[in-house]
């Protein structure tokens, strides 16, 4: 019996578990204890530290020491590779489905043929858009319009520490990948603010596709076509690492010339505000959500339901002098796993 089967019925199949032969490939299944758990994870890239400590929080979870098997899938950023290979798990009859869906929409067919199929799915990171919720499980991720509303808090604390609250600002938005559940939030937060303030301006808004080097590029081209930038807010550590080169390139000093604030929060960026002072605050977004998917799935092979379909992780603020909502990073930087 498939476990999208067991999610939706679960009292059916407590009455099934009595029922020999009906049931009986349910008690194989149970009588079976070495039987791994087959995951097939559809992850959207490495474009990115973040991903990449993503990845690891999965495979480092669902290993057969643990109970699972692992079919992991990396998309290389395209929704059309994740979508196969979403298919390809289906085909291969796994027992669930995790997405990291590179963009929010376009996934209703896919889900639905993993539905008939009784595979259960939950997303992981990014959302997505579709008519009917019931076609995923739940979601485990951090709240990404949140991040950007604490980047802007941060910003408001900042300012008016170093008496600046009423000078005009001027801020760069470096986007993240167009349509991804990160980029969406986090461009809200910082066009939430900016409406508040009316002395802070948009001077440019561009996307730098969560990248280091196309970060740089699009933060080449701003310093040429801008003359005041007050504040670069990059939807990634990896774009702001990419925009702190284009700024010392143009003779400016990154963190002090220029206000930098980054998400994500991994080792690198706390070493660049404890160390270099490039980096003035990092809004953390968790990756570790290989142990929080594993939860779920652990409860549902028990028997058990979801409380709720949004399961949001931990996630702090950062910068080098504790200002205003951050933590102080050189407190944090022992305890870092990414």
């Amino acid at each position: 019996m498939k476990k999208l089967a067991k999610v939706a019925v679960a009292a059916a199949a407590a009455l099934c578990a009595t029922m020999a032969v009906s049931c009986s490939k349910k008690a194989d299944s149970a009588s079976s204890a070495k039987k791994l758990i087959t995951i097939g994870y559809a992850q959207v890239g490495a474009e990115s530290d973040w991903r990449l400590a993503n990845t690891e929080s999965f495979k480092s979870t669902f290993t057969e020491a643990n109970g699972y098997k692992l079919i992991f899938d990396d998309a290389q950023q395209k929704q059309e590779n994740q979508i196969k290979a979403i298919r390809n798990f289906i085909q291969q009859d796994v027992d669930y489905i995790v997405v990291a869906p590179v963009v929010e929409t376009g996934w209703e067919t896919v889900l639905q043929e993993a539905k008939k199929a009784g595979i259960p799915v939950i997303l992981s990171d990014r959302q997505m858009k579709v008519s009917d919720e019931s076609l995923y499980l739940a979601w485990v991720g951090g709240n990404f319009l949140k991040e950007g509303q604490d980047g802007v808090k941060w910003l408001e604390a900042y300012l008016k520490s170093v008496g600046r609250e009423n000078e005009t600002i001027n801020i760069v938005d470096l986007q993240g990948t167009i349509g991804a559940s990160a980029q969406i939030g986090r461009t809200q937060g910082l066009e939430e603010g900016i409406k508040a303030h009316p002395n802070w301006k948009l001077v440019a808004q561009q996307t730098g596709e969560f990248t280091q080097a196309k970060g740089q590029e699009v933060m080449e081209s701003i310093l040429k076509s801008t003359p005041k930038i007050d504040v670069v807010y990059a939807e990634n550590d990896n774009m702001a690492w990419g925009a702190i080169d284009a700024i010392k390139a143009a003779g400016k000093v990154p963190g002090k010339d220029i206000i930098v604030i980054c998400f994500d929060a991994v080792r690198e960026t706390f070493n660049r505000m404890i160390n270099g002072d490039e980096i003035n605050c990092a809004v953390e977004c968790n990756p570790l959500h290989g142990p929080r998917v594993a939860e779920i799935i652990q409860k549902l092979e028990k028997g058990g339901t979801i409380d709720s379909k949004i399961q949001y992780v931990t996630e702090l603020v950062f910068d080098k002098n504790g200002i205003g909502n951050a933590r102080k990073a050189a407190d944090e930087l022992p305890n870092r796993k990414y």
